[in-house]
C-alpha cells in the first residue's frame, strides 16, 4: 500500500492530531498494564475473546502514556479495519516505516498492534524491534494462542501475557453509572445492586451489551462472529454446523461435568472431531474447563472436567434450555470472577473437587502447593436438602486440605455458622462479587 493511504488509516486509530472516545475507563487493567509495559521491559501480550474490550483499553492505555509524553510517540494499529488490502510482515514494516517517517518520534515510541493474528509472520517484526531496543510493543490476539507454547517459540521468553475479560460486575455497576467503592456503598445502595445484578445474571457483562437497547441481537452477532472469524476461518473447517452444534451443546450446559466421549455420544459426533473441536472453542476463549483436582496430574486429566462460558449472556441467549437455572448460571458467573482475580494474580490455580462418593465442591482455590480456599455456591438455601446436601461435600473438602473455613455463596442470604469447630459463611453473590 502507498503510504498515503497508511497514513489515512493509522490518523483514524491514533491520537496525533485529535481526540478519540476512549469509553468509560476500566482502571484496573489499564494501571496492570502500564506497569508491566513500563517496568518489565518485555513484550505485553494482551489476550481474551472478541468484544471484551481490548482495543479500548490499548486506547485507555495510550490515553494515560500521553499525558507524560508526546502524542507522536505513540503508534495504534488495529490490524480489523478493512482498509488494510494485505496483512503480511511486508505491511507491517511499511506501516512503522511510514509512521517514522510521517510522524516522526522523538523518543522510544509505544506501539500497540491490535488483533495481530491478522498479520503473517508478526513475530518477526516485533521480536526485531524488541532486541534492538527500538520500541515498547503491546500484542493483542482474540484467542489463547498468545498463552500457548508456541508464542512461547516465537518471541522465546520475551513477552508477558494478560487476560482481558468481559466487565466484573463491579465495572458493570460503573458502567450504569453506580460505582461501589465502600462497605457504606454497598449499604446503602443495595436495592438497586441487587436489580442490577438481575441484568447482570441475564445478559452479562460484554462492554457493548451493557450499554445497548439490543442486548439479544447484538449477543446473536457476537457468537456468530467469534464461531466464523476466530474458528471456521482461522482453522479452515468445513464442518460449520458440527463446531456450532458443539459450541451450543457447551452453552446449554454450563457449569456440568463433561467427559468428550459422553459429549461424542450424546450428539452423534466423532470422538476425534469433538476433542479437536473443543480446544478451538477454548482457543478462542468462548468457553473454559476447570479440572478436579488432584495431587496427581495423571489423576486430573482421567478425570471429568467442567465446562464454563466466557460470559453468561452468551449462555443465556444461545444456549438450549426448558427453564432458567440460576444456580448453574451464579456458579459460572462466580467462574469467571475467580478468573479475573487470576488475571491479576496469576499465582492462584483454580479446580473443582469431587471425591468416590460424589460428594463435591464448586471451587478449589491453590496457591503453590496449599489450597488457600474453598468455595460452594448454593442458589437456593430455602430447601433443606440441598443445604445439607451441600455442607457435607464442603465439610469433607475442609477435613480433606485442613481447612477451618468455608465460603458458601448464595443468591442472597448472608450469616455465619459453626461447625464442628468449623467456620461456614453464607455470603450473597452480588456482595461477594464485590468484596476486595
Amino acid at each position: 500500500m502507498k503510504k498515503d493511504a497508511l497514513l489515512e488509516i493509522l490518523l483514524d486509530w491514533n491520537f496525533w492530531t485529535k481526540e478519540i472516545d476512549s469509553g468509560i475507563k476500566r482502571e484496573e487493567y489499564v494501571k496492570k498494564i502500564i506497569d508491566l509495559i513500563t517496568k518489565t521491559n518485555q513484550i505485553v501480550c494482551i489476550a481474551g475473546v472478541r468484544r471484551s474490550g481490548k482495543s479500548t483499553i490499548i486506547k485507555q492505555i495510550a490515553t494515560e502514556i500521553i499525558k507524560d509524553i508526546k502524542r507522536e510517540n505513540t503508534l495504534i494499529v488495529n490490524f480489523e479495519d478493512e482498509r488494510f488490502s494485505e496483512r503480511n510482515l511486508k505491511t507491517l514494516i511499511d506501516i512503522y516505516n511510514c509512521y517514522l517517517e510521517k510522524i516522526g518520534p522523538d523518543k522510544k515510541p509505544f506501539v500497540f498492534l491490535d488483533e495481530i493474528q491478522n498479520v503473517m509472520e508478526w513475530e518477526r517484526f516485533v521480536r526485531g524491534k524488541h532486541e534492538k531496543k527500538e520500541a515498547n510493543i503491546v500484542v493483542t490476539e482474540s484467542s489463547s494462542k498468545l498463552l500457548s507454547a508456541e508464542l512461547a517459540t516465537l518471541l522465546t521468553g520475551r513477552h508477558l501475557t494478560f487476560n482481558i475479560y468481559p466487565l466484573s460486575f463491579k465495572e458493570f455497576l460503573s458502567f450504569r453509572k453506580l460505582p461501589v467503592n465502600s462497605e457504606i456503598d454497598i449499604a446503602t445502595k443495595r436495592i438497586e445492586i441487587k436489580r442490577l445484578f438481575r441484568e447482570y445474571l441475564e445478559f452479562g457483562g460484554f462492554p457493548e451489551i451493557v450499554l445497548s437497547s439490543e442486548k439479544k441481537r447484538v449477543l446473536l452477532s457476537y457468537f456468530e462472529t467469534i464461531i466464523s472469524r476466530d474458528i471456521i476461518e482461522r482453522y479452515n473447517i468445513r464442518e460449520r454446523e458440527k463446531i456450532k452444534t458443539l459450541a451450543k451443546f457447551y452453552l446449554t450446559n454450563i457449569s456440568s461435568s463433561i467427559t468428550y466421549n459422553k459429549v461424542s455420544k450424546f450428539i452423534g459426533m466423532p470422538l476425534t472431531t469433538v476433542e479437536r473441536f473443543s480446544e478451538y472453542l477454548e482457543t478462542a476463549n468462548l468457553i473454559f474447563f476447570i479440572k478436579n483436582f488432584s495431587y496427581s496430574l495423571k489423576q486430573q486429566e482421567k478425570t471429568p472436567r467442567k465446562v464454563y462460558s466466557i460470559d453468561s449472556g452468551l449462555s443465556n441467549t444461545i444456549g438450549f434450555r426448558f427453564m432458567k437455572n440460576f444456580g448453574r448460571i451464579m456458579e459460572n458467573i462466580v467462574l469467571l470472577e475467580l478468573k479475573i482475580r487470576q488475571t491479576f494474580n496469576p499465582g492462584i490455580e483454580i479446580f473443582y473437587w469431587k471425591d468416590y462418593q460424589q460428594r463435591e465442591v464448586d471451587f478449589v482455590l491453590k496457591e503453590g502447593i496449599k489450597v488457600k480456599q474453598l468455595i460452594q455456591v448454593c442458589y437456593n438455601m430455602d430447601d433443606m436438602n440441598t443445604k445439607e446436601r451441600e455442607l457435607r461435600s464442603l465439610l469433607k473438602a475442609m477435613d480433606e486440605f485442613k481447612l477451618n473455613d468455608g465460603v458458601v455463596i448464595t443468591e442472597d442470604f448472608e450469616d455465619e455458622e459453626k461447625i464442628d469447630g468449623k467456620k461456614v459463611v453464607y455470603t450473597p453473590i452480588w456482595k461477594w462479587l464485590l468484596s476486595p
